[in-house]
């Protein structure tokens, strides 16, 4: 894609939001320290043929160590914001109940690191780690969820909201509830629409009420909850590839966004999402599901392809691979195409009711090869200079976009891909935990001192 005007960091302003994300299942380590109860990614990884390369979350980057040299490196590359998630059985072991003085006091000293190294914190509630613990009573599928993250959220929200303004409710609950609850690939590795249909319900309940529980108790809070997207492409102009991507950007784009906005579930699009209604008498909670967010974090991979497939249950569509149709993709798989990530933005946008958006996670995955120790990752850098000129020409055509956070720092533990997956603008050795910058992690550098 062509830049718009010349790719500038300055043309973003300069109260613009440069940061790297990362979350604490990922990253932290130290799973079984400090008082930290088992997460559900802990338990799921124990399961064979689950996580690739048999690789377990418990030591990842050792970020809980090391936490002081990695916000160190974010500020050496020039960025100005850190995004990270708290732990929740970190925090509450059991979910419920007391809460661990130890895992309060080492969130204290991250948010102070951030701060003293004038570094925005950033803080993510929720990223995909439910405490085992509640995981046994139902997890996301249990009516009890609102208030297990009442307690979560008020806790949070008491002991990190004198220092910390920037709060996401949830990261990508599109992501979880599908992927954890009905489809089976990542944890708790739950299957089928019995699941799923009340984890949405439950997700969308939760975020609200995060918003409203941070919005009481933290003054000048800046309160925004994020969502994974992706363009919706039909694979031809046949009737049945167009209706079957309606059916899949209904699930991908608008499912988890539109009860936020007030919109209720898009069910009158796709009627099979009357049942979501009806499975949990969702239309007694219309109001209790709206929230008015400050922003919205987009967080979008790549757009999808999508032709009818009648095999395929309820939405009777698959994914054309990128792979198969000559176009640039990562070592995932995932298309490359800044025009698309341009069109998203202006699509969520137009909502109207979104007041502003901040780009809360954007990165790529590579095969990294260390060479005379330098990382040359041409592909990764060619990847921002793209998404970010379609970024900028976004913003100047008049959409409101606040922020731009890079997945991630460093490599981490990247769910059911294991470590085998790599996105970090920092390589890390994960047997030695040395971090070595990548000239992607160089250019970020270069870019936003310009």
């Amino acid at each position: 894609m062509q830049a718009y005007h010349k790719l500038s960091a300055k043309a973003f302003g300069d109260d613009f939001l440069w940061g790297v994300a990362i979350s604490a299942q990922q990253n932290e380590g130290a799973y079984n320290l400090y008082g930290r109860g088992l997460s559900i990614w802990d338990t799921f990884a124990r399961r064979q043929g689950k996580i690739k390369g048999a690789a377990k979350p418990y030591v990842n980057c050792d970020f809980y160590h090391r936490y002081k040299d990695d916000l160190l490196l974010a500020k050496a590359l020039g960025f100005n914001t850190f995004r990270f998630s708290i732990s929740w059985s970190r925090i509450l072991p059991d979910g419920i109940g007391k809460a661990n003085k130890e895992g309060i006091a080492f969130y204290n000293k991250v948010i102070d690191e951030c701060l003293k190294l004038d570094l925005v914190p950033f803080v993510t509630l929720y990223h995909w780690d439910l405490p085992q613990a509640l995981e046994k009573e139902g997890g996301w599928t249990s009516y009890r969820m609102l208030k297990w993250f009442t307690r979560f959220t008020t806790v949070c929200a008491e002991e990190f909201g004198d220092r910390v303004k920037h709060w996401i409710v949830l990261n990508e609950p599109m992501g979880f509830t599908s992927l954890g609850y009905m489809l089976g690939k990542h944890a708790p590795g739950k299957i089928g629409l019995s699941n799923f249909l009340p984890a949405v319900h439950n997700a969308v309940l939760c975020q609200a009420e995060g918003g409203r529980i941070l919005r009481d108790l933290v003054p000048h809070a800046h309160i925004g909850t994020s969502f994974s997207c992706s363009e919706i492409v039909p694979y031809s102009d046949k009737p049945e590839d167009v209706q079957a991507a309606k059916r899949m950007d209904i699930l991908m784009n608008r499912l988890l966004i539109e009860p936020a906005l007030g919109r209720g579930y898009p069910q009158d699009d796709f009627k099979f999402l009357e049942k979501l209604e009806l499975h949990n008498k969702a239309w007694k909670y219309k109001e209790r599901m709206t929230f008015n967010f400050d922003f919205i974090g987009l967080q979008n991979y790549f757009p999808l392809v999508i032709k009818y497939n009648g095999i395929i249950p309820i939405v009777q569509a698959s994914e054309v691979k990128a792979s198969t149709r000559k176009v640039p993709y990562t070592a995932m798989g995932w298309e490359v195409n800044g025009e698309s990530f341009y069109r998203l933005i202006k699509r969520f946008w137009l909502y109207g009711s979104v007041k502003e958006i901040i780009i809360s996670e954007s990165g790529a995955a590579f095969k990294d090869e260390v060479v005379n120790g330098e990382i040359n990752d041409v592909q990764r850098i060619a990847y921002f200079q793209e998404y970010l000129s379609a970024l900028q020409k976004a913003k100047q055509e008049g959409v409101n976009v606040k922020g731009y956070l890079a997945w991630t720092l460093t490599d981490n533990f990247e769910w059911a891909e294991g470590f085998k997956a790599r996105f970090g603008l920092v390589h890390t050795d994960t047997n030695t935990q040395l971090r070595t910058i990548k000239n992607s992690g160089y250019w970020f550098r270069d870019f936003l001192q310009k």
